[in-house]
């Protein structure tokens, strides 16, 4: 039974290893979300106001930003001149919207 179980999972964490990072989210809506309310600074993955930290995945993993966690924290919370969405947005709509930027930036926007 002990055998049985510890192969079960393996198999479950070799499965979670291939799953995007942007699985947890809904990614229709967090480009709805995006759309509108990160577009006006970050159309196509841009910074219109730091144009060094993009959404690109290279600018993403060159400040920590590539993962889900980072980037609902950055939304949640704000930095600089980015204002803090929580409150405007649901914790969903965060996640939602976390995911999509990370699967456009891991498909090149």
């Amino acid at each position: 039974m002990k055998q049985v179980l510890i192969g079960m999972c393996a198999v479950l964490l070799t499965w979670l290893a291939t799953v995007s990072p942007a699985w947890a989210g809904d990614i229709a809506h967090g480009n709805q979300i995006f759309d509108s309310n990160c577009a006006a600074c970050h159309m196509g993955g841009a910074n219109v106001v730091n144009a060094a930290k993009t959404l690109k995945l290279a600018d993403l993993e060159k400040y920590d930003m590539a993962s889900l966690e980072a980037i609902k924290t950055q939304v949640t919370q704000g930095k600089n001149a980015m204002p803090a969405f929580l409150g405007r947005l649901t914790e969903q709509d965060i996640d939602d919207v976390a995911a999509y930027v990370l699967e456009q930036a891991e498909q090149g926007w």
